[in-house]
């Protein structure tokens, strides 16, 4: 579709403004004919169209490969905006208009607990009329992505690192650490955290800040612990802790019905340690109502 600018006599085509961007992705025009599944002349001469309407030339040519000119790069990072946004205003009005309800996609870390999922998920119904789904994964697999617009929210345990410049987060909970065992191991109650020396302990793993804590309080503490597993799935660590194979460092909400039901025990409250739950979300040009609220307003 033609489209004229206000401050401009030329008409820029989006048709040959697309042809073109799949070229620069593609890397030839061949791969782009074949993806686009139209003819290489014809699409040749959709390229040629698009570069004399700007008055410059989009690729230099070497040794039969198409390499960006200065001008196609610019040209390039504006078609790359112009397409994403399509997609994601597509996606936002397939989601938003699906039995009008407003579709919310949720990723989280296999290590957050089951229950702030839980309330994350019904905060959302507070909020509006709306479905959702729940991704679990690997953290960077889900803040990649989060970054391409593919879920709306992350729960993690640690915050985005500087890899991910265009995910924002908060901080929405702060949860007392304590360490569980089987009821094998409450005798070190006594003395604890003291009793603790040189005991199986089931840990997460190093890329976790509850970790990095966690070596640290026992490096000042004197304590040597034996870190018999490491694991950064919960129901996993409760599994273990339940079966005796080590004691497990855990927020105590995470662990309520086990410790109710008697399965696991807890030996004491670690002071100073806390397993902090973060939101995130990435910068988008049209935003998920449900994900805007909650980000604004959940704090659990």
């Amino acid at each position: 579709m033609p489209v004229k600018a206000e401050n401009h006599s030329q008409w820029l085509n989006y048709h040959h403004l697309h042809y073109f961007y799949m070229i620069a992705k593609e890397g030839s025009i061949a791969k782009a004919a074949e993806k686009l599944k139209i003819g290489q002349p014809t699409l040749s001469t959709q390229l040629k169209q698009l570069e004399d309407a700007l008055g410059k030339n989009l690729f230099e040519r070497h040794k039969q490969r198409l390499y960006l000119s200065e001008a196609g790069k610019i040209a390039y990072e504006y078609a790359d905006q112009v397409f994403n946004l399509g997609a994601e205003m597509v996606e936002a009005l397939e989601d938003r208009l699906q039995n009008n309800r407003i579709h919310v996609q949720i990723g989280a870390l296999d290590s957050v607990p089951k229950h702030i999922i839980l309330e994350v998920i019904m905060q959302a119904y507070k909020y509006g009329n709306c479905s959702v789904s729940v991704l679990e994964g690997a953290g960077g697999d889900l803040l990649r992505e989060l970054s391409v617009h593919q879920i709306d929210l992350l729960l993690s345990n640690y915050p985005p690192n500087v890899d991910f410049q265009t995910v924002y987060a908060k901080s929405i909970a702060k949860l007392n650490v304590v360490v569980c065992g089987a009821p094998k191991y409450k005798h070190l109650r006594k003395g604890f955290p003291a009793s603790l020396e040189g005991q199986p302990f089931i840990f997460p793993t190093m890329h976790s800040k509850l970790r990095r804590d966690l070596d640290h309080f026992f490096k000042i503490s004197g304590i040597r612990v034996d870190r018999t597993v490491e694991t950064q799935d919960t129901s996993l660590q409760k599994l273990l802790g339940q079966e005796g194979v080590g004691l497990i460092p855990i927020a105590e909400v995470a662990a309520a019905d086990l410790i109710k039901e008697k399965k696991l025990v807890v030996l004491g409250t670690l002071k100073g340690i806390y397993e902090e739950i973060w939101l995130m979300a990435a910068e988008r040009k049209i935003s998920n109502p449900i994900a805007a609220q909650l980000m604004k307003g959940l704090s659990l």
